[in-house]
């Protein structure tokens, strides 16, 4: 029987001067949304909490070293165990709200067990993304004018959703998986791309301006010689995986 009594923890940690930072935030088998702090107050994170009674409250910790913090955020023990069905069936029982510190370079880490994530990164600065769910939908948004990153974003069923920034510089990897959804990335009109699609039973459904190379990879003419690109990889075991230009 689930437990009726659902709290709320609402928290922020000061900036403290802090220019990079490693975040590392695991929602238990809720859904989880992380977005950029727009308040303009001088804080690293920020988040409203919830979570039930029997769970216990999330814990935090926080170490800082030379203006690099590291910031870690855990869900409580979980009431029960929630049975998840695939795709849009799958829900969370608690959701996390999570802004961060756009000013801040960040390494993010996000987790579910099996709820949604959905994460808006648009204005901040990104150099590193892993963000999975065992069970829920995944929705990521990435910064503009990004640079080398590195993303890495799956769920074992649902589906997952990568919307690549504008003004990509550098050299980018982008995997994004599913092991029953179907798995969408978008990519900004002008940006070089090669692209590794495999699926099991779905098909894979590529922009016309990405030509296919061998039976699992496609790139746009301009990959070998540009000095801005992205390598994505897009894999499903059972639904369709496409890359589309925004």
């Amino acid at each position: 029987m689930m437990a009726k009594n659902m709290l709320t923890d609402q928290f922020m940690e000061p900036l403290n001067g802090a220019r990079t930072a490693l975040i590392d935030i695991h929602a238990g088998d809720g859904n989880l949304i992380i977005e950029r702090l727009t308040s303009g107050e001088p804080l690293l994170v920020s988040g409203t909490l919830q979570y039930f009674e029997n769970q216990g409250a999330p814990t935090r910790s926080l170490a800082s070293n030379s203006g690099q913090v590291t910031f870690m955020l855990r869900g409580g023990r979980a009431g029960q165990s929630w049975f998840h069905l695939p795709w849009s069936a799958c829900n969370g029982a608690t959701e996390w709200q999570i802004q961060l510190n756009p000013a801040v370079t960040s390494d993010l880490t996000a987790h579910s067990d099996g709820g949604n994530v959905r994460l808006n990164l648009a204005g901040m600065t990104i150099t590193r993304l892993s963000a999975d769910t065992g069970g829920g939908n995944v929705e990521a948004v990435l910064p503009d004018n990004a640079a080398d990153l590195n993303v890495n974003v799956k769920t074992g069923a649902g589906n997952v959703t990568v919307e690549i920034g504008s003004g990509l510089a550098g050299s980018n990897v982008i995997t994004a998986a599913s092991g029953a959804g179907n798995v969408v990335v978008r990519v900004p009109h002008g940006v070089a791309a090669r692209i590794h699609a495999t699926t099991g039973l779905g098909k894979a459904i590529m922009d016309p301006r990405f030509s296919m190379i061998d039976k699992s990879t496609y790139q746009s003419s301009d990959f070998d010689s540009a000095a801005n690109k992205v390598e994505i990889t897009v894999q499903s075991g059972a639904g369709n995986v496409s890359v589309n230009t925004l």
